[in-house]
């Protein structure tokens, strides 16, 4: 099983043999039609926002994506993209299905474009909670052949190699189960190969990461799947994002704008005058009393490599938004030992304690789990120790508004969008908009439901 760690440095010409035909274009542009849609229908004076997210680890983290992001620039012009690459390298699927509770779900992409090596378990329910949690489209990715493929077997049971196993029946089940788009790259990248009469080896710096011709031909690939599809909308009730208009589908009452709505995100889209004030709630309550609003943001690198020194945090007691500082002491060779203190900005210390044993603040709003730690990994692969009173931090971020005011439009061609409220339980809720004085200018609420 490939579990590549360290980027690595990559040269090579500019000019390269081109892509010949694809041998099978039955997946282009599938399930990735309302990312594609808000694209091709972009004009210069209703601009679309399509948020992108890369993510995996270092394949993803090489950075070709910003080869991805020029073309769909140039092509479509008028959207405005906001695009992430937030690869982890060396960060499997067991790792990466920790980290993405800072990463893919606050970031709540329209396209997630997705790969990533190690146990097809965590694979699944990485895609399971994105798919459960956001509106995301998702492109998955097979492997680039940085080897020869084998035939594909009649059976699971009879595929012996891993990398066949996981690129011929567990991508596809996983990508069927859960409706994600399956780029088939790997059948693509042995197609250019033998059409050039190249060996794997000549698109790859070591066993697995690619050097320049590789990471075009990465991104040339890409660019050709995300393909705009004749019109397949479906009926607006099975829409997972729906924008109700001001005016036209819902309207103030006594000073209050009410939306019921079935999903777990709801957004405010601001009208062209800025100002006024009102309170939100969310089924009678501010947003800021569900704690499932709020969200730690990545913790800050370990000291050689920069990878997440902690992957992932939890609570038992709600939290607030503050900044917090954890202080590490006393490594054992391996770093698979030491001790810390925590301290918040509004908390104050919270207490201690050892990496070996699950750790429960004072206060019960950082809760570690001894498997979370990265000092470990980070002494194996950097073979450097971790200085005494390392630092790590991270900060605890809002998922949505107490209160709204319009805000001012930068561009009036794109739309000015507030999150007020993010990360909910998936289903029926009441939002309300209430003036408190000169009701503000809201265009209209946009509504997130995820479809799993």
């Amino acid at each position: 099983m490939l579990n590549p760690l360290i980027l690595p440095r990559s040269t090579g010409d500019t000019a390269y043999p081109p892509l010949p035909d694809p041998p099978d274009t039955s997946a282009y542009g599938a399930r990735i039609q309302r990312s594609m849609k808000l694209m091709a229908t972009s004009a210069p004076t209703k601009r679309n926002t399509v948020r992108i997210l890369y993510y995996g680890q270092s394949i993803v983290g090489q950075r070709w994506s910003e080869q991805v992001d020029a073309y769909l620039r140039q092509t479509y012009p008028h959207t405005n993209f906001v695009t992430a690459n937030l690869a982890l390298g060396g960060f499997s699927s067991p790792r990466l299905v920790r980290t993405m509770h800072y990463d893919a779900l606050p970031f709540y992409p329209d396209l997630l474009v997705f790969h990533v090596y190690g146990s097809h378990v965590q694979y699944e329910e990485i895609i399971r909670e994105i798919r459960s949690r956001t509106t995301a489209e998702i492109i998955i990715q097979t492997d680039h052949a940085n080897a020869w493929p084998g035939d594909r077997a009649d059976t699971l049971d009879a595929q012996e190699n891993w990398a066949d196993q996981m690129n011929y029946w567990h991508l596809p089940r996983i990508a069927d189960a859960y409706g994600c788009a399956l780029q088939p790259q790997r059948t693509e990248w042995a197609h250019y190969l033998t059409t050039h009469g190249l060996d794997p080896s000549d698109l790859l710096t070591d066993a697995v990461h690619l050097n320049e011709h590789g990471k075009w031909l990465m991104a040339e690939l890409l660019k050709r799947f995300l393909r705009v599809l004749p019109d397949d909308e479906p009926d607006a009730s099975d829409r997972p994002v729906r924008t109700y208009e001001v005016g036209r589908d819902i309207d103030w009452s006594d000073g209050v704008l009410a939306l019921p709505f079935d999903g777990n995100r709801v957004t405010a889209i601001a009208g062209e005058t800025p100002g006024g004030e009102a309170k939100v709630r969310v089924d009678g309550r501010p947003p800021s009393e569900y704690p499932e609003l709020y969200t730690f943001t990545r913790a800050s690198g370990t000291p050689h490599i920069g990878w997440p020194a902690i992957q992932k945090f939890t609570w038992t007691s709600p939290p607030v938004l503050e900044d917090w500082t954890l202080t590490v002491r006393g490594f054992d060779d391996a770093h698979e030992n030491f001790s810390f203190t925590v301290e918040g900005s509004v908390t104050g210390p919270d207490g201690g304690g050892r990496a070996h044993e699950k750790f429960v603040s004072a206060s019960g709003r950082v809760v570690i789990e001894p498997e979370d730690w990265v000092f470990a990994f980070d002494r194996k692969v950097s073979e450097r120790p971790t200085p005494d009173g390392w630092e790590v931090t991270w900060s605890v971020a809002p998922l949505f508004a107490d209160a709204y005011s319009t805000p001012t439009a930068d561009d009036p061609s794109i739309e000015t969008e507030t999150i007020l409220a993010q990360g909910m339980s998936n289903g029926a809720h009441t939002l309300e908009i209430v003036a408190a004085g000169e009701r503000p200018d809201v265009k209209a609420l946009r509504v997130s439901r995820p479809p799993m």
